[in-house]
């Protein structure tokens, strides 16, 4: 039992003093004290690091922000931006739905037991030996952002240098890729047979998915067959072939997902060690289908801390632009990559442009307020019979082309304007867009708020010829980016995507 007196402030010091003696005297009791004092820090970080509910020793951490900062660092003020909202890029957001919160308070109280198991193991030497180099390159990256504020020295480079107002900062965007390039790994499960793994569809709207998931296999310069020299680890499931095969449209069971995902990540995570080492936060999965962030809830690892690759880039829906990545939708109609490209044209007669269903919550206020109403703004939900042009044809020759979200916030459409030269206007909210680490897109398209579609016309006519040809050359600067090339070119949108994908392995640290 102890009792406890009040002192005086003297007797308080000839206290200290006395047990200062006792202390330096005592060897056992030095080592007593020292082990309390780093007791005492751990549990003073531990409790300090509650913004993401990350214990200590974490295995893994993420950077605070999205990405590296590509942003211009000259004194201009950049145009207003639609903001992402601070719970949206929290690794385990706080829910009012009862059972996405139970979801998130198992993945934290997971998390903080295995980090107090791993606290005193030695670490993993082929992680460290990845850590390091990705440590390096980030030292690298970094000093190119320091560099890119004076005058930075030029990159040779035979096939493209990027440069001009499309980048938020081209010099370390260069940097970054060819560091990509040099670096880069990514390991391929094996496991699983086409056509749910492996494979994927190659035409029509969500043509993407099957395409870049061939790429990613048959790529020499990314893929590794040594799981240990991989920086990522990619699931090669296809959404739209598990839906395709599995669904029945009757029953609507979407439990078919959970069971063959879920059965999936158990096989490869039972098997290998790597999903186990990082909690799946170095795995990534890609799909263009609609119900692709759905389709990652049934594996709630997936679904929070692994790397998700989505043209439903939703932050609504909780995509998380620090740990997810933006795909455009490309809407490749018999799987034809060839002649993708319009050849400039000066013939735009017509201001803005839109054909497609009256669908999602965006779409019916643009058709109420300019379906058959201007003869500058055509808009249609069906090209009509015996027109004079077709789909493609009314694209080439119209100045702006309207982009607004359907059901969901992704629109194949922001791809089809490109191609054709014709600048976009992008109509969406909390649409995350493709490539946004390293593109300024508000330099080659023109951003309207459903608010605001009542004054499209005097929105567009405002813009001058001098500042429409200025966007409309950079529209056609920034076409090499989404163009897709079998087999891949360099900076094409095959290359973009894996330089997002490596810029969210840069902010991931594995601390296994």
């Amino acid at each position: 039992m102890c009792i406890y007196t009040h002192s005086t402030h003297s007797e308080i010091q000839q206290m200290r003093g006395g047990v200062r003696a006792i202390i330096h005297k005592t060897p056992c009791i030095q080592l007593l004290v020292f082990i309390s004092l780093v007791i005492i820090i751990a549990f003073l970080a531990l409790i300090t690091n509650t913004s993401n509910n990350l214990s200590f020793f974490s295995p893994w951490s993420w950077t605070p922000s999205s990405s590296f900062s590509f942003s211009d660092s000259d004194n201009r003020s950049p145009p207003p931006r639609p903001p992402v909202k601070p719970e949206m890029t929290a690794l385990y957001p706080t829910f009012t739905n009862p059972k996405m919160q139970k979801a998130v308070t198992n993945l934290v109280e997971e998390l903080n037991e295995i980090s107090v198991l791993r606290s005193g193991k030695e670490r993993d030497k082929k992680v460290e030996t990845i850590e390091a180099g990705l440590s390096k390159a980030r030292a690298l990256i970094k000093d190119a952002i320091i560099k890119s504020r004076y005058s930075p020295p030029s990159i040779e480079d035979l096939d493209y240098v990027p440069q001009g107002e499309i980048y938020l900062n081209s010099y370390v965007f260069q940097r970054s890729y060819m560091l990509m390039e040099n670096m880069f790994k990514i390991y391929v499960y094996e496991e699983g047979e086409p056509p749910l793994f492996h494979d994927g569809p190659s035409k029509d709207i969500y043509s993407t998915e099957g395409i870049f998931l061939g790429l990613i296999e048959s790529s020499k310069r990314f893929r590794t067959y040594d799981p240990n020299q991989a920086h990522v680890y990619f699931l090669p499931f296809s959404v739209v072939m598990i839906l395709h095969h599995l669904f029945d449209p009757v029953v609507r069971d979407k439990a078919v997902l959970e069971r063959v995902i879920g059965d999936y990540v158990r096989i490869v995570s039972t098997k290998y060690p790597y999903w186990n080492t990082s909690l799946g936060a170095d795995h990534f999965m890609l799909s263009c289908h609609d119900w692709g962030p759905r389709a990652t809830w049934y594996e709630h690892h997936l679904y929070f801390t692994s790397m998700r690759v989505l043209c439903n880039a939703n932050t609504s829906e909780f995509f998380n632009p620090r740990k997810d990545i933006s795909f455009p939708e490309i809407n490749l109609k018999v799987g034809n990559i060839t002649g993708l490209t319009t050849t400039s044209s000066s013939n735009r007669t017509i201001l803005a442009f839109f054909a497609g269903k009256s669908h999602g919550l965006i779409r019916p206020s643009l058709f109420q307020h300019w379906k058959d109403k201007d003869d500058d703004i055509k808009v249609f939900e069906n090209m009509p019979e015996n027109y004079s042009f077709s789909y493609k044809e009314m694209m080439e020759r119209s100045k702006f082309c309207l982009c607004p979200s359907g059901y969901e916030v992704a629109s194949p459409r922001v791809v089809e304007a490109i191609y054709a030269e014709c600048v976009p206007v992008l109509i969406s909210e909390d649409y995350v867009l493709p490539f946004s680490d390293v593109l300024d897109w508000d330099k080659f398209t023109v951003r309207v708020s459903v608010k605001e579609l009542g004054e499209l016309k005097t929105i567009l006519t405002r813009i001058g010829d001098d500042e429409y040809e200025a966007l409309r050359g950079r529209v056609r600067q920034v076409q090499r980016h989404f163009v897709v090339n079998d087999p891949p070119k360099r900076y094409d949108v095959f290359n973009m995507m894996i330089h997002s994908l490596w810029l969210r392995r840069l902010n991931l640290r594995i601390n296994a």
